[in-house]
């Protein structure tokens, strides 16, 4: 009995073994590892930063225009001249904000190209002034001009290439460049007082005045860093320098008056001024295809 419930138990184990080998297997799933994104397609965002002016310098060049004959051989027009002329440093700075539209095309897993286009809001505004002193051949007559100038950026637009960098699948570094547009502001106010210790007069200036308010078109560039923090959605930090050019205008002739009635000298300034500045900024992008969702295996 023993022997036959042996073989039977072996005879069992044999069947089992084969019976398992006999059964279909089913392997682990496959570990799924996504893909990293891609940057080609379309996106957009908004931005806010900071800007000021590179060149703060409004100069003023004033010439003597007419001068009566009965008192030109003192120079008090020249004189005059010479105290409305110099450099007022007009220090400006402000906020900006606004939004860009691009296109990116990533040619290989580490650079991409692009195009990117923004419009922004400036408050970028200063003031300044500066003070001349003047007097006529013979020292009985002097004159105390101050020039007063402001100017400003209040809109400004960009066209830029992009070329980049892929540090990491995530994380952009780039470098851009193109197009600058804006619309400028400038304005110069000059008045004079003569003082004159020997006369009983004083001599008045009628002021001069002169501004302008349109768009320059220049370029620009710079470059940032841009992350691409979740699918669709990246982050950006970046630095442009524009430069939209010179700016002049005239102001209105100033004039003397030495309390007769004859205006004796008249004077004519020549504005100048730069616009280029600087802005430091950050913005936030929507990417609308950046990359097809992962392909999910069914069993």
């Amino acid at each position: 009995i023993r022997r036959i419930l042996l073989a039977s138990a072996s005879a069992l184990a044999l069947a089992g073994t084969a019976l398992a080998a006999d059964l279909p297997s089913r392997a682990p799933p496959p570990v799924y590892l996504p893909p990293p994104p891609t940057w080609t397609g379309f996106y957009a965002g908004l931005n806010a930063g900071g800007s000021w002016l590179g060149n703060n310098g409004v100069g003023t060049a004033t010439t003597n225009v007419f001068d009566d004959p009965i008192i030109h051989f003192e120079g008090e027009g020249l004189g005059a001249a010479l105290s409305q002329t110099g450099v007022a440093n007009v220090p400006a700075g402000g906020v900006i904000g606004g939004g860009q539209i691009g296109y990116n095309y990533q040619f290989s897993p580490a650079f991409l190209v692009g195009i990117e286009a923004d419009i922004q809001g400036l408050g970028v505004h200063g003031h300044g002034h500066f003070v001349g002193f003047g007097q006529d051949t013979f020292p009985d007559d002097q004159v105390t001009s101050i020039v007063s100038s402001e100017k400003s950026v209040n809109w400004l637009g960009t066209v830029r290439g992009r070329l980049g960098w892929l540090a990491t699948p995530t994380l952009l570094i780039y470098g851009d460049g193109g197009l600058a547009y804006g619309g400028v502001k400038a304005s110069t106010a000059i008045t004079s007082i003569w003082t004159n210790p020997v006369e009983t007069f004083g001599e008045q200036w009628v002021p001069g005045f002169g501004s302008i308010s349109k768009t320059q078109v220049g370029w620009t560039a710079g470059g940032g860093v841009e992350w691409m923090f979740m699918p669709n959605w990246s982050l950006k930090a970046e630095y442009l320098y524009y430069s939209l050019g010179n700016a002049h205008y005239a102001l209105s002739t100033n004039s003397v008056d030495f309390s007769v009635p004859a205006t004796r000298t008249t004077n004519l300034s020549l504005i100048g001024t730069r616009f280029n500045g600087n802005i430091v900024r950050v913005g936030l992008n929507y990417h609308f295809n950046s990359g097809a969702p992962p392909v999910v295996a069914r069993y």
